[in-house]
C-alpha cells in the first residue's frame, strides 16, 4: 500500500514545479504537466527502471515525453529523481545556455532519452526503441542469461494521436507484436483551439484495438488504477499497450482546469496563487519543494543502482557463459565499426558496368551484412527499388526477432522516426530506403535526427529525372536542395559504382549525424580509376577527378552523380578546342565544406573563376562554388514522362549543351 498523503505531496509538488517554471519564464505549457502528473509519478516511482546516476545504462527502460512541449513534465521528474539536473536549471526553464529547453532535447539534458517537440514523433519513435530491444534480445540473451530486458514507456497527447506519423507506426508496432512498449494516453480533450470535440471524435480505444494493441482506460489521477493498468499492461507480451488515462488539464487551477488558455502560456501570477492554494501548497514561495517529497523521490537513486548492480551481476555471469558475445556486446553497445570491416567492401571495375548506383549500393549492403551484424533497415515497401534487402538474413516479424530485414510498408514517415529510436537506444547501425522523392514524408524525422545528430543511414533512390517514365511526381527536382539546407546532415550523391563503395565508407563510420546516399535509377559507366583519380576522395565531398591535360586550367566543371559522366564526356571537347578544363566531382557539399580551406583552393583554385556546375536538380545553392562569373547547368522545372534518355535530351543535359554552357562563362585570357 502507498501513503495517501506523501503520494498526493509528491504529486503536488510536480504540479507546482511546472507552474512556476513557466511563470518564471512568462513562457511555457503548464497545464499539460499539471493534468498528466499523477500517471507520471506513478510511472517514474513504481515501474521505471532507471538510475538517475547512471542515465545512460544500457538496460534501463526508455521513456519518451512525446507531448514535448509539456517538458516540464519531464524536468520536474528529473529533478526530483536525482538526475544531474539542478534546480537552478528548472528557474532557468526556456533561457538561454540552460538544459531546460521550451521543448526537451536529446544531449541537453540527462535523462532525456530523444528531442520531442513536433508531435507525433515522440510516439513514432518509441516504437523505434522498442524494436531495437526485440532485436538486441534475439541476438545477445541465452537461456538463463538475459542481459537484454525493458520496457518502452511513453506519453502521448491528443495531438500526438492526430498526427499521421503515430498512426503509421501504431499500425506498425501492433503488428509486429511489441509486447514492451506501454503508452499513457494524456486524455485531456484540449487542444490550442479549445475542446478536441471542434475535430478529433474518433473511437481512440477501437481505432488501437483495431491496430492490435491491448487498450485500457483509466482515471488519470487514481494513482491505483494507473498502478493496476500498468501492471496489466506488463503482463500482455503478445499487444503493445495503451493506457487512456483521462486527465484535466491545469489540474487545480480554479479558473484554468480544463481549459485551452492552460495549454500554451503561464496561468498568470495570480492564478498560480489561487492554484497552490486550492492544492494546499505554500503560496510564499516559489519552487518550494517538501523534504518529505524529495526524499521519496530521491528513493530512485538508490533503486536504480540496485536494479544496475543486478543486471552487472547478470552480464558478469554472461561474460563469463559466453566471453565472445559479451565481448561483441560491449562492442555494439559502443558503436565502434568491427575490426576490419572495411576489407569486405567490393570492388567495382569498369568491366563490370554500366550499374546503376542503387545495384551498387546492394551489393555493398550484402558484401557488409554478414561482418557487421548490427547493420539492419529496410525499405517503405521499395526494397526491390532501392536495393536494400539482406539476403539470407531473415525478415524482423512478430515470430522471428532475429531478422535483420524491416518491412516498414507503406510508411516512410514512421521508417524515419523508427529509425531514429532504433539508433538512439544503441547497439544497430539503421537504415531505411525510399525514393529521393519521398523524403518529402519523411522530412521531419530527418530534420530531427539531423537535429540529434544521429547516426541514421537513408538509402534514397531514384535521384533525378532519369528514373524516366514515372514523371514528375516521382522525379526529385528540388530535393537535394532542400536536404542539403537542414543542418547536420550529409547528403552524397555518388557518381558511380565506385563512388557508392566510399559513400558506404562514409556513412557507415560517420557518427555526428545522419546521412542521405542518393542513388541512381538508370545505370551509369564505372569510371576507369586507372585514367581518372581514386574515388576514395569522396571522403572530402570534392576532388579533382580529371584535371586539365593541357598544363593550364582555365575551366573547372562541378557535377554529381549521373551528371559526372556528362562532364567528363564534355571535357574532352573542350580540350580538343584548347580550353583546359578541370572535372570536380563534388557528391557532397557537406563533406567539402567541412575541409580546410587550403584543401578547398586546392580543389577550386580561386582565380579560375570560369565554372559550370551541372546537376539534374534545381540550382539553389551551386552559387557558392560557381562564384558570380560562374554559371550552373540546372533543372528549374518538375520534370516529365518519358524514357530517361529523351529528358535528358530535352532537359539540356548533352555534351553538346554542356559545352555550349562552359564556352559562354569562359573568358580566354587577353
Amino acid at each position: 500500500m502507498h501513503d495517501f498523503d506523501l503520494d498526493q505531496l509528491c504529486v503536488n509538488t510536480i504540479r507546482t514545479l511546472a507552474m512556476d517554471a513557466v511563470e518564471k519564464a512568462k513562457s511555457g505549457h503548464p497545464g499539460m504537466p499539471m493534468g498528466a502528473a499523477a500517471m507520471a509519478y506513478v510511472l517514474w516511482t513504481r515501474f521505471l527502471k532507471h538510475n538517475p546516476a547512471d542515465p545512460t545504462w544500457p538496460d534501463r527502460d526508455r521513456f519518451v515525453l512525446s507531448a514535448g512541449h509539456g517538458c516540464m513534465l519531464l524536468y520536474s521528474l528529473l529533478h526530483l529523481t536525482g538526475y544531474d539536473l539542478p534546480l537552478e536549471e528548472l528557474k532557468q526553464f526556456r533561457q538561454w545556455g540552460s538544459r531546460t529547453p521550451g521543448h526537451s532535447e536529446y544531449r541537453k539534458t540527462p535523462g532525456v532519452e530523444t528531442t520531442t517537440g513536433p508531435l507525433g514523433q515522440g510516439f513514432a519513435t518509441g516504437v523505434g526503441m522498442a524494436i531495437a530491444e526485440r532485436m538486441l534480445a534475439a541476438r545477445f540473451n541465452r537461456p538463463g542469461h538475459t542481459i537484454v530486458d525493458h520496457y518502452t514507456y511513453a506519453i502521448v497527447s491528443d495531438g500526438d494521436l492526430m498526427e499521421g506519423v503515430a498512426s503509421e507506426a501504431a499500425s506498425l508496432a501492433g503488428h509486429l507484436r511489441l509486447g514492451k512498449l506501454i503508452y499513457l494516453y494524456d486524455d485531456n480533450k484540449i487542444t490550442i483551439e479549445g475542446s478536441t470535440d471542434l475535430a478529433f471524435s474518433e473511437n481512440v480505444a477501437e481505432r488501437f484495438e483495431a491496430y492490435g494493441w491491448h487498450v485500457q482506460r483509466v482515471d488519470g489521477n487514481d494513482l491505483q488504477a494507473v498502478e493496476t493498468a500498468l501492471r496489466a499492461a506488463q503482463a500482455e507480451e503478445r499487444r503493445p499497450s495503451l493506457i487512456i488515462a483521462r486527465t484535466h488539464i491545469a489540474y487545480g487551477s480554479p479558473n484554468k482546469q480544463d481549459s485551452p488558455e492552460a495549454h500554451g502560456a503561464p496561468l498568470g501570477e495570480e492564478e498560480v496563487r489561487l492554484t497552490k492554494q486550492a492544492l494546499g501548497w505554500p503560496t510564499d514561495e516559489p519552487f518550494y519543494i517538501p523534504e518529505a517529497a524529495l526524499a521519496h523521490f530521491r528513493r530512485a537513486l538508490q533503486v536504480g543502482s540496485t536494479a544496475q548492480a543486478a543486471w552487472q551481476a547478470r552480464f558478469a555471469a554472461y561474460e563469463k557463459a559466453y566471453p565472445e558475445l559479451a565481448a561483441e556486446w560491449r562492442r555494439v553497445m559502443s558503436g565502434e565499426l568491427p575490426e576490419g570491416w572495411e576489407k569486405h567492401l567490393p570492388v567495382f571495375e569498369p568491366s563490370a558496368g554500366p550499374m546503376a548506383t542503387r545495384e551498387a549500393s546492394g551489393k555493398v549492403l550484402n558484401a557488409l551484412a554478414p561482418y557487421i551484424p548490427e547493420l539492419v533497415g529496410g525499405s517503405a515497401d521499395l526494397a526491390p527499388s532501392n536495393l536494400t534487402y539482406l539476403a539470407g538474413m531473415g525478415d524482423f516479424q512478430a515470430a522471428n526477432r532475429g531478422g535483420r530485414n524491416l518491412h516498414f510498408g507503406v510508411r516512410e514517415h514512421a521508417m524515419g522516426a523508427i529509425l531514429s529510436g532504433m539508433a538512439l537506444h544503441g547497439g544497430l547501425k539503421p537504415y531505411g530506403g525510399t525514393f529521393l522523392v519521398f523524403s518529402d514524408y519523411m522530412r521531419p524525422a530527418m530534420r530531427l535526427a539531423a537535429m540529434m545528430e544521429l547516426p541514421v543511414i537513408y538509402v534514397l533512390t531514384h535521384d533525378s529525372i532519369g528514373l524516366g517514365e514515372d514523371g514528375p511526381t516521382h522525379q526529385p527536382v528540388e530535393h537535394l536542395a532542400s536536404l542539403r539546407a537542414i543542418p547536420h546532415l550529409t547528403v552524397i550523391r555518388p557518381a558511380d559504382a565506385t563512388e557508392t563503395v566510399a559513400a558506404w565508407k562514409v556513412a557507415l563510420e560517420h557518427r555526428s549525424g545522419p546521412v542521405v546516399l542518393a542513388l541512381s535509377r538508370q545505370k551509369l559507366p564505372i569510371i576507369d580509376r586507372s585514367i581518372y583519380a581514386a574515388a576514395d576522395g569522396l571522403a572530402r565531398g570534392a576532388y579533382v577527378l580529371a584535371d586539365a591535360s593541357l598544363g593550364h586550367v582555365d575551366l573547372i566543371l562541378l557535377a554529381t552523380g549521373s551528371e559526372v559522366h556528362l562532364a567528363l564526356e564534355a571535357r574532352t571537347v573542350l580540350e580538343q578546342r584548347g580550353i583546359g578544363t578541370r572535372v570536380v566531382s563534388m557528391p557532397s557539399w557537406e563533406l567539402f565544406d567541412a575541409q580546410p580551406r587550403e584543401y578547398q583552393e586546392a580543389v577550386l583554385p580561386p582565380q579560375v573563376t570560369a565554372r559550370l556546375a551541372i546537376e539534374a536538380g534545381v540550382g539553389q545553392g551551386w552559387c557558392r562554388y560557381v562564384g558570380q562569373q560562374g554559371d550552373v547547368l540546372s533543372l528549374e522545372r518538375f520534370g516529365a514522362s518519358a524514357p530517361y534518355k529523351v529528358l535528358l535530351k530535352e532537359f539540356g543535359f548533352t555534351v553538346d549543351n554542356v559545352v555550349q554552357r562552359a564556352l559562354a562563362v569562359w573568358k580566354p585570357s587577353a
